[in-house]
């Protein structure tokens, strides 16, 4: 246990645990010694039974637990956040059965250190982000993850004879042979919630193309297009509290009425983001009652057929009302939140300005983990097909566009979330400084472009060391007043 306390203190004490701790145990790496710091053997530390004392009780009983959950509840965040960046390192069955432990044995669990779990569990599903699902911990979908422990069959003829072939690696080949490097656990399944049998139709519908050019081809009943029309020449006038709950109620049975497939289109006839933002933070806050925390697609036509079409149209500060209505709903169904309102509203046709990039830094900071937003961002940037994913009704899919516009304010987004320690990845960090090549001279004398390099360079140096003379090659085309405190910083690479 001596051995791992370095790297419980940097989960403890660090500033950036995640990086700190992905440094040490590459420089602490040791598998032949009698207490080996590997990979295998911090996860068989984390998932060592405990028995522990709840004293809560009369009389006191024993409870057995794993060692990580004997730990803080801000230490468990930090490390569950360490393992879903650094997955790659790992046995992807152990993390999952780890994540999946941690959600089913302490239902009282920490509610970051269950959004962190969550995360650990979905990065261990492969996604092409052309589906959206929740996870169910008890339905079928498994993957294999023998590969991960099996030697190549040439090493493993290698592993009976006396000769060294990897005399670099730290390794024995007994150890190797034996697999205890890996730590290997019972083998379990992996699951994918497929959402409620009155959801599952439309939640198909929402993920084959989540740009969302709807088919709206399909007629609707004459009867539930009149109540559409009627519901929308109601819902504009402000009559009372109780009547506009009403009217939400209404609107939310024509939809989900024969399990929502045609719910896009009755949206688009009722029109609800017309109405105002009081009329509207009651609307949205009744829309979701009686729906799954977990699913998305509701939750995401509400958020895309009220909420965004306000922001995306956003020229000055949006109201008090309308900003804590979105919050309030976002910390609620975050991945909705993901794909009907931040996608959507920073891919924005002209970019993002300023009150929008005050309203997205509030829902980051405020309603995501930043393990969340890292993954994000990841999606923000890397995703190569030139199509970003995001759910939003046919009409307003002319303000979106398909790639980013950068503008001061979409960089001020990210020297904001950079400030609130998100980590980000190194295919992130490698075009945001691509983007920062290209658009350098247009943004030469932009005071906000230059605190964000001066941030990014801070917050980012370990993953910035091979881009350095690409950086000083754009800074050196900027004049502002941190020009010189960039260069500076890049002079110490």
């Amino acid at each position: 246990m001596e051995q791992w306390i370095p790297l419980f203190d940097i989960f403890l004490k660090s500033l950036t645990p995640e990086t700190d701790a992905s440094l040490w145990l590459q420089q602490s790496f040791n598998a032949s010694s009698s207490t080996p710091i590997t990979t295998g053997s911090f996860l068989s530390l984390l998932t060592k039974p405990i028995d522990v004392i709840i004293s809560n009780t009369s009389p006191s009983s024993t409870k057995r637990v794993m060692f990580i959950q004997t730990l803080p509840d801000m230490v468990q965040s930090r490390i569950l956040s360490f393992l879903a960046l650094d997955r790659d390192k790992f046995c992807n069955r152990s993390l999952s059965m780890l994540a999946r432990s941690m959600l089913i044995e302490n239902p009282e669990v920490d509610f970051w250190v269950k959004i962190a779990a969550r995360n650990l569990l979905d990065e261990m599903f492969e996604s092409n982000y052309e589906w959206i699902s929740g996870f169910n911990l008890d339905s079928g979908a498994e993957r294999d993850h023998s590969d991960f422990e099996s030697l190549p069959s040439w090493l493993k003829d290698k592993a009976n004879t006396d000769d060294l072939v990897l005399p670099w690696l730290p390794v024995s080949f007994d150890e190797l042979n034996s697999r205890e490097v890996f730590s290997s656990h019972e083998s379990e399944q992996h699951s994918v919630n497929q959402v409620g049998e009155s959801e599952g139709d439309n939640l198909d519908e929402v993920g084959e193309k989540m740009e969302i050019d709807l088919p709206v081809n399909a007629p609707l009943a004459q009867e539930i297009q009149n109540t559409a029309t009627n519901l929308r020449d109601q819902i504009l006038n402000f009559e009372s509290r109780s009547k506009t709950i009403e009217l939400a109620n209404q609107i939310r049975e024509l939809c989900l009425e024969g399990g929502g497939r045609d719910s896009f289109t009755v949206l688009g006839l009722i029109e609800p983001w017309n109405v105002d933002d009081d009329i509207a933070s009651i609307v949205v806050s009744h829309l979701a009652n009686g729906t799954d925390q977990e699913e998305l697609a509701w939750p995401s036509q509400v958020l895309s057929s009220i909420i965004l079409p306000k922001m995306l149209i956003l020229e000055k500060p949006a109201s008090r009302v309308l900003v804590t209505a979105s919050i309030d709903y976002c910390k609620l169904h975050q991945k909705a939140a993901e794909y009907a309102l931040l996608f959507p509203l920073i891919m924005r046709n002209s970019g993002i300005n300023n009150p929008i990039c005050d309203i997205v830094t509030r829902i980051f900071k405020e309603c995501l983990h930043p393990v969340h937003v890292s993954a994000f961002l990841q999606k923000l940037l890397c995703d190569g097909d030139g199509k970003k994913r995001f759910i939003c009704l046919p009409c307003h899919r002319s303000l979106i566009s398909n790639e980013l516009v950068w503008t001061e304010s979409l960089f001020y987004l990210f020297h904001n979330l950079l400030i609130g320690n998100v980590q980000l990845t190194q295919d992130s960090v490698d075009k945001l400084v691509f983007h920062v090549h290209e658009l350098a001279q247009s943004f030469s004398k932009s005071l906000r472009f230059g605190n964000f390099l001066l941030c990014f360079i801070t917050k980012c140096s370990l993953l910035l060391k091979s881009h350095k003379l690409l950086l000083t090659k754009a800074v050196e085309q900027t004049n502002t007043l941190v020009t010189k405190s960039i260069l500076s910083k890049l002079a110490s690479f």
